[in-house]
């Protein structure tokens, strides 16, 4: 297994290092592994749930409140995935597929809820231009 510092994960996902020591302070990723020295090691595993996070602010807006709840969706997925393609009993492969499907739709309506909200405010700024624009003519 390759281990990165935070310097590399740092590097690699966008972050500063204190983003992410604070992501693992509040519970958004696991803490990760220490070499004798007391530094931290990540695994490749590690930098993708960084990435999800960020995807997750970045792209959808989503507060860290919303990050957690999108994560843990996205774990339950995985292991409903990972239980799905290991079983070769088809009523149980069937009951994961299913279990993974209702996870990805909780996860859609998260995503759903915040386009929603995105285009209230989106609504409320073009008519506020709008005003803005018929004021300056007058």
């Amino acid at each position: 297994m390759t281990w990165l510092k935070i310097d590399d994960v740092a590097k690699e996902t966008g972050l500063t290092k204190r983003s992410i020591r604070y992501y693992e302070e509040i519970g958004l990723m696991k803490s990760p592994e220490r070499s004798d020295g007391g530094i931290r090691l990540y695994t490749e595993e590690d930098v993708e749930q960084l990435k999800n996070i960020v995807l997750a602010k970045k792209v959808l807006g989503f507060s860290l409140q919303e990050i957690q709840e999108f994560l843990q969706i996205h774990d339950q997925v995985m292991k409903h995935r990972s239980n799905a393609s290991s079983s070769s009993d088809d009523a149980l492969r069937q009951a994961e597929l299913e279990h993974m499907a209702e996870a990805v739709n909780k996860q859609l309506e998260l995503v759903d809820y915040k386009i929603t909200e995105m285009a209230k405010v989106k609504e409320e700024l073009a008519g506020l231009s709008g005003r803005i624009t018929k004021a300056m003519r007058q």
